[in-house]
């Protein structure tokens, strides 16, 4: 009867941790504009998921802002640039604008072209995964640096590079003053199934990297440049906060990733725990996100066979 009870007693510690993980614990975003000029992050929670307290502010060069965000979170950040108001009160901007009509973006989404960093918070195996994305275009040099954080993959991710200066004619955004602002994705551009990764191009197999997302690739090895990019682009931590940081130095940054050696092929990719959801299909629906589907049940099974085994040792 004692090893039933302390069977039991074992049960009854690891099955209200198997549901309850993901609910008390949460990690602290610090948003960081280093940019010359103003930057108006963005953020979209993923479908299902409760929106952040804000989902748009302003930043001046040199600011940043915490934000807590709960376990099990998912979404995007972006920045939007060259935002103004009209005189009737109507804010918006030239890029990444997510068409609210105010400074908050209230569930709307990026419009691309916008440089992303996506998340999935607690997900397979308790780890944080993340990535940042080119693959609705390019606005804004962005750096993600995972703090504190533990796992033979939890490294830092971005593109350093400023993309808009050497972006080909077909692919270019300007401003009303000719100045390049964006990058577009050749999907966006062109609307192609082979550089949409749709139709007949809609597997890894049937869609191949373009000369386009190429150009991307060589620029920014460690971000997403197509839609099955993920071998090289996708990363994970556990027990992480997080740095997202606007115009990075390119010096310090880039030696930053450089030092790494990150080996995104380890990630555990499983049928339904990761899937590509960002390119516009050929019926120009938009942009959607990088899902990376909780699998916290998982672990705890584990947990709970661990328990059973110890008990096993007993009779």
């Amino acid at each position: 009867m004692a090893q039933i009870r302390l069977f039991i007693s074992l049960l009854t510690l690891t099955i209200p941790n198997l549901f309850l993980s993901g609910v008390v614990a949460s990690a602290t975003f610090t948003i960081r504009n280093k940019c010359d000029y103003t930057v108006w992050p963005g953020i979209l929670s993923n479908a299902g998921i409760a929106p952040l307290s804000t989902t748009g502010f302003a930043l001046r060069h040199g600011e940043s802002k915490n934000i807590n965000l709960p376990s099990s979170w998912g979404g995007r950040f972006w920045g939007r640039t060259h935002c103004s108001e009209d005189s009737a009160g109507k804010f918006s901007c030239i890029t990444g604008d997510c068409g609210s009509g105010k400074l908050e973006c209230a569930g709307g989404n990026a419009a691309p072209p916008a440089t992303l960093a996506e998340f999935t918070l607690d997900g397979y195996g308790g780890l944080d995964f993340y990535d940042v994305s080119l693959v609705d275009g390019y606005n804004l040099p962005m750096l993600v640096v995972p703090q504190g954080g533990t796992g033979v993959n939890c490294t830092t991710t971005g593109c350093v590079v400023d993309l808009n200066g050497a972006c080909p004619s077909e692919l270019k955004v300007t401003s009303n003053g000719g100045e390049s602002v964006a990058c577009k994705s050749a999907c966006e551009a062109f609307g192609q199934a082979q550089y949409c990764c749709s139709g007949a191009y809609g597997t890894p197999d049937t869609c191949k990297p373009s000369s386009y997302s190429e150009l991307f690739k060589s620029a920014c090895p460690h971000a997403y440049s197509y839609a099955y990019d993920d071998k090289t682009s996708t990363f994970t931590c556990a027990n992480a906060d997080y740095l997202i940081t606007f115009c990075p130095s390119p010096n310090t940054s880039q030696k930053s990733l450089e030092e790494q050696n990150p080996v995104a092929s380890n990630s555990p990719v499983i049928n339904g725990t990761m899937v590509y959801e960002g390119v516009l299909d050929s019926s120009g629906a938009p942009p959607r996100v990088h899902v990376f589907r909780s699998q916290a049940i998982a672990g705890g099974v584990v947990a709970i066979m661990a328990s059973i085994w110890r008990c096993r040792q007993l009779f």
